[in-house]
């Protein structure tokens, strides 16, 4: 070969080089491509394993709340539920995404139960909507405050008990992933909040897609031999992988992924909220902008982080005291009532519409005003979210080592002082370090609500984009103020030792 033409062919070799390097570099990361651990969650038991713990937790919290100490700073059913599990939760959707759901133990139950009763009825279509577990979300947070769950280890053992009861119950009844989908209240949070998470299990290329026969990652794969048997389900929550955008209504159960017969699922990286910014057909979802269940959900989603925090910091009681003298109520079911009213319906229900008439009067989007109020809602998930972290992450954080003295507790109760004695000065973590947190958590919230209101309002006015956005960005603002508002103020250290 001449010099030319082997000169020829190195440039050759290096542009072929440097275009497979600049397509490798335009892919999105992908967890399932990490070595071993992608591995393990392409294993068809990866889920049943991730569940097995978190079930055995479960039952140790029962057991622990029904018959262990009645002072909740001591026992595990209070101190995992209301400390560690909901932090880790959002700390894991903010990294991650839907792990709770990926690992979720009422689903090792519910698949356990359908090895032996097959479920024969629809949901009805009615039903097939967000309003449910609106109510029941609202509704917990209502009991929580009412009964004081963080105080009371029975209650608390009771609660996981009614869950795994109507987990049984729903997908005992009714086909797919009834529960998940239309009724769990923890599913609909994950879902909201996975919307700000910066991963998301999507196709990895479209064309493989487009040239598959069999859509598996929907239809389930079956036995060649026998279309009846079912070798592994697909989607059970009716999400196309194709025409699937973003973690709304995903469980990150894998199915999709087992099924695929091309290995084009993965959990790939995007930017968080991403989902928001557009308004695309969605399979098993459709539009957002139709959506009035989805916009209430995100709407409850966020003045319901407000409503929880408020209802652990002092002027609270002030509100209460005053409403329950002023309208003569015996108990403090009405004066929560009128509280949770005001905050969770009244109050975004006017600012919301404001912010929705505003934007149609001065920046001249033509849709109507609940048109406008249900696209823009959307917008409020970041901030809220952003409550959600900074306020359970302020728990969690402080309240950290508290899991150490609780299980030693436990196993010397059981006779088996194998860990030492209870060391009960371990709490956690100093407030000068969560305190930063806190409030880096809800500039990020509010940079990300504010970006989503810019893209929307650019979208919708392109005349006027900036008066589009001004009642927005003002909502937003108001809410960040209120959060940091609230995040100061004193804050009841529940079910931990420090509790006051």
């Amino acid at each position: 070969m001449s010099k030319s033409e082997t000169a020829t062919s190195m440039a050759g070799e290096e542009d072929r080089i440097s275009e497979e390097e600049e397509f490798l570099a335009a892919q999105p990361f992908d967890l399932l491509k990490i070595p071993a651990l992608g591995p393990l969650l392409r294993w068809r038991h990866a889920r049943t394993l991730l569940e097995t713990p978190l079930f055995a937790i479960s039952v140790i919290m029962i057991v622990e709340g029904l018959w262990g100490p009645t002072l909740s700073p001591k026992n595990l059913a209070t101190v995992l539920t209301w400390v560690h599990f909901r932090g880790a939760l959002v700390l894991a959707i903010l990294c991650a995404g839907n792990l709770f759901c990926l690992a979720c133990p009422f689903m090792l139950a519910r698949n356990f139960m359908r090895k032996w009763i097959t479920p024969r009825f629809a949901w009805p279509r009615i039903l097939r909507n967000k309003w449910i577990p609106i109510a029941l979300f609202v509704g917990v947070l209502f009991g929580y405050e009412l009964f004081g769950l963080w105080a009371s280890p029975w209650l608390t053992a009771w609660v996981i008990v009614g869950y795994f009861a109507a987990v049984l119950i729903v997908d005992g009844l009714f086909t797919h992933g009834t529960f998940c989908k239309y009724v769990c209240p923890i599913g609909q949070f994950n879902f909201i909040a996975a919307t700000a998470s910066p991963l998301e299990v999507a196709v990895r290329d479209h064309d493989v897609c487009d040239g598959c026969a069999t859509k598996d990652c929907i239809r389930g794969r079956r036995d060649p031999s026998s279309s009846l048997v079912v070798l592994q389900r697909g989607c059970e929550l009716a999400l196309f992988q194709p025409a699937k955008v973003g973690n709304m209504d995903c469980t990150f159960c894998l199915d999709c992924v087992h099924a695929c017969p091309h290995d084009n699922v993965g959990i790939l990286s995007r930017l968080p909220a991403e989902e928001l910014m557009s308004d695309p057909q969605r399979s098993g979802i459709g539009r957002f902008s139709r959506r009035n269940d989805i916009a209430a959900l995100a709407v409850v989603f966020c003045f319901g982080a407000l409503m929880n925090a408020f209802g652990m910091v002092s002027p609270v009681y002030t509100v209460e005291g005053w409403l329950k003298r002023t309208l003569h109520f015996n108990s403090q079911a009405g004066a929560l009532g009128i509280l949770f009213a005001a905050v969770i319906l009244v109050e975004p229900a006017l600012l919301l519409g404001l912010a929705a008439l505003l934007t149609r009067t001065i920046g001249g989007v033509k849709s109507g005003w609940l048109a406008i109020a249900v696209r823009y809602s959307y917008a409020l998930s970041p901030l809220g979210f952003a409550m959600w972290l900074a306020h359970y992450g302020y728990h969690f954080f402080t309240g950290l080592y508290t899991i150490v003295p609780v299980t030693q507790n436990a196993l010397a109760e059981l006779g088996w002082p194998i860990l030492g004695a209870p060391q009960w000065t371990l709490v956690g973590l100093p407030k000068t370090f969560v305190e930063p947190l806190e409030f880096g958590f809800l500039l990020l919230g509010l940079f990300g609500s504010m970006l989503i209101a810019w893209r929307l309002a650019h979208d919708d006015s392109r005349e006027h984009p900036v008066r589009a956005f001004l009642p927005w960005g003002t909502l937003s603002v108001i809410l960040f103020l209120c959060c940091v508002w609230l995040m100061t103020q004193p804050m009841d250290m529940r079910a931990t030792m420090l509790a006051g």
